[in-house]
């Protein structure tokens, strides 16, 4: 088992300088999108094989925008408000906007609205979700009160395909942190976050490969042990 610390600086996927092929990457945000910046990030390295296309959010004000305009991708906001309670309307419209930027895998990164089997099969195999717990344990919301109510030694996040089932999905890869005497909601909460920010990454990247070993790696992030289970 290896244990690395990162640089800030560097991506998770630097390898011996090549081009390769590049899957069009479309990321929906509802907030600040936190976990977008960790996969814009990535994508400055050429050899991650993912290029991000299009940043789409829900909501006109979210912060992400702004910040997906500084690294240069187009970013835009489908208001869903204006659909009413047609969910599948407003999604047809995201549908819309993807395939106008030529979107072929769609990062979900804090987008807070449950999608419509109409979506979910429309891009079967090609929806993809970061989960802040260890699923199967803790599908929906409150995982980190959950954890801390179970009194968990472990928890951490987890990547996984979106299927019609909340949370079900085939997973692609895990990372573990420690629950620490005294954790609360907000600590435990910052720390699975830095977890999701090295896991992310290199789960995209083997959806986008089509494939990868999954191996077990120690990684030191900001003085936070994370146990990562992800592709290769």
């Amino acid at each position: 088992m290896k244990v690395r610390t990162p640089s800030l600086s560097a991506s998770w996927f630097q390898r011996e300088d090549r081009r390769v092929s590049r899957a069009r990457l479309g990321i929906l945000i509802s907030g600040r999108g936190s976990n977008m910046e960790a996969l814009l990030q990535a994508a400055a390295d050429p050899a991650w094989p993912c290029e991000p296309t299009l940043v789409l959010s829900n909501r006109p004000n979210a912060g992400g925008l702004e910040k997906a305009r500084s690294f240069g991708v187009m970013a835009t906001a489908l208001d869903h408000k204006i659909y009413g309670k047609d969910r599948e309307a407003f999604e047809r419209a995201v549908d819309a906007e993807l395939r106008a930027a030529g979107v072929e895998l769609i990062a979900l990164a804090g987008f807070m609205r449950v999608l419509t089997p109409w979506f979910v099969n429309a891009w079967a195999g090609k929806l993809i979700n970061i989960h802040p717990s260890l699923l199967p344990k803790y599908p929906g919301v409150d995982t980190h009160k959950r954890a801390l109510a179970a009194g968990d030694a472990v928890h951490g996040c987890t990547v996984h395909q979106v299927t019609a089932g909340v949370d079900e999905g085939p997973v692609i890869g895990q990372a573990e942190i420690d629950v620490l005497a005294g954790d609360t909601e907000d600590t435990l909460a910052a720390r699975v976050l830095k977890a999701e920010h090295l896991l992310y990454p290199r789960c995209l990247a083997a959806v986008a490969r089509k494939g990868g070993t999954r191996v077990a790696e120690t990684v030191i992030a900001d003085g936070v042990e994370v146990r990562l289970f992800a592709p290769h």
